[in-house]
């Protein structure tokens, strides 16, 4: 008459048909206020109502339905009563409640009006994980359902390996929990939950993602070589995990192509090419692990460089790897296979080098280093020459004997001429100027005259006049 909702009425005559233990009155009842959600694969547990009546039937007293009015229960019934006054209590069939008539009217409520996590994460309340399992499978739900409603209880729960091993259990090549479990490994990421993630990667026997989370577990929070020098075992995970990817790729490439979708892939020649890369790191690291040991150590950077970083990173390191060394020479062989390796600028990592040694004040060192570069094989005719013009072009008070002895180490004339013209040192461009072939004589020392008649230098340009 008044037009209000009968939801309300029909919802608290439905619940109290429940209290008196009159399940199928409750039954029709609910139907009259109850609706099935429009998205099953909704985030959440569904209407307020269904869980109301879920929360009822799990955590009240559990009369046993007697179909006749007999009210004297016989004892049987009445130890039934008391083992069912809650569901976590009765633990029937290797851990499981499906017998029992308020466990069944729980599925009834949420497969006729709940959402599929409200189903899932009611199997899992009940260690029912295997159902939870099946149930997502069957009903092929987003990755998100089986991330909240299974992998986290799982986890935080102490269960992943039997999760693991249940997963394992229904599919044992586990191709259809690969969307699943690479959904996983994004959310442990994104968590920064590196630990569980590298145990599920090795669980997946994904092994080359299993490689990249041992290169963070290596790299991430260290500040110095020597930290790193006690991280050496994760780089021989690193190269355990290659070379068992390896291993697999050979031995499938002799059968039927395996289907599996969800395993990152890497061509042999790419997983060779890292497993030197690792190789060569484990190098660095006892290099400099043994500089920083013994106090020779002189750089002091915000980062760490190492080679699993871009190629700047990496020319960083072969330049640490120099400088640290008690000398030029005893680090630049491992500078070098790195520059080599990973095809990085030489000159500009030389020149890097350079221009620190001229702060360091270690002119010797320079020579030390032009004569290792000369002699790498690899050089090319004027990279001696360039590298001591781009330390004279960023460092003008070089000491002059120091300086003279740099310019007297360069293979070209033209290069020395260049030199001495940016150190201002124009009677010594003079000087060499006059020894070139008399055509180009007589235009650098035009040239030396024109910069002393500039600068002022009137005795320079009064013998370059007279020698022209």
């Amino acid at each position: 008459k008044s037009g209000l909702d009968p939801g309300g009425a029909w919802h608290a005559w439905g619940m109290a048909c429940l209290k008196a233990g009159n399940l199928n009155s409750a039954r029709e009842k609910f139907n009259r206020c109850l609706k099935p959600p429009m998205d099953l694969n909704q985030l959440n547990h569904g209407s307020r109502l269904v869980q109301d009546v879920i929360q009822y039937l799990e955590s009240t007293v559990k009369p046993i339905l007697i179909a006749d009015d007999d009210y004297f229960a016989t004892l049987r019934e009445l130890e039934a009563t008391l083992r069912t006054r809650s569901l976590s209590l009765e633990m029937m069939c290797e851990g499981k409640i499906q017998h029992n008539s308020y466990y069944q009217e729980c599925l009834f409520y949420l497969h006729s009006y709940g959402t599929n996590l409200a189903i899932i994460s009611f199997y899992m309340r009940h260690d029912c994980m295997r159902e939870a399992l099946l149930h997502l499978l069957n009903k092929e739900s987003p990755s998100e359902l089986f991330i909240e409603g299974i992998f986290i209880p799982s986890y935080e729960g102490g269960k992943l390996h039997m999760l693991e091993n249940l997963l394992e259990t229904i599919d044992p090549g586990l191709e259809s929990w690969g969307v699943y479990l690479i959904a996983a490994c994004k959310y442990l990421q994104r968590k920064n939950y590196y630990h569980i993630l590298y145990e599920l990667q090795q669980f997946m026997k994904d092994h080359v993602r299993a490689a990249m989370t041992c290169i963070r577990f290596f790299t991430h929070g260290a500040k110095s070589y020597t930290e790193l020098g006690g991280k050496q075992t994760w780089l021989l995970k690193i190269k355990d995990h290659l070379k068992v990817y390896l291993q697999e790729v050979s031995r499938s490439s002799g059968r039927k192509k395996m289907a599996c979708t969800f395993r990152k892939k890497m061509s042999a020649t790419d997983v060779s090419r890292h497993i030197n890369t690792v190789d060569l790191q484990m190098e660095v690291t006892k290099f400099l692990h043994r500089c920083e040991s013994s106090g020779t150590s002189q750089m002091t950077g915000s980062s760490l460089p190492t080679l699993f970083g871009n190629n700047n990173m990496k020319m960083d390191v072969a330049c640490k790897v120099m400088l640290e060394g008690k000398n030029i020479e005893e680090g630049f062989g491992i500078a070098f296979r790195v520059l080599q390796d990973f095809q990085l600028e030489a000159t500009d990592v030389y020149s890097k080098v350079a221009k620190q040694l001229v702060k360091q004040q270690k002119y010797s060192e320079i020579r030390q280093l032009l004569k290792c570069v000369n002699e790498s094989g690899v050089a090319a005719k004027n990279d001696g020459d360039n590298i001591i013009l781009n330390c004279l072009n960023e460092f003008k008070n070089i000491p002059a004997e120091d300086l003279d002895n740099l310019i007297q180490d360069m293979d070209s004339d033209e290069n020395k001429i260049q030199a001495y013209v940016m150190c201002n040192k124009l009677r010594s461009a003079y000087l060499v100027s006059v020894r070139q072939e008399k055509t180009r004589a007589v235009q650098l020392v035009q040239h030396v005259r024109q910069l002393a008649e500039n600068s002022g230098d009137d005795v320079v340009k009064a013998i370059c006049a007279q020698w022209l």
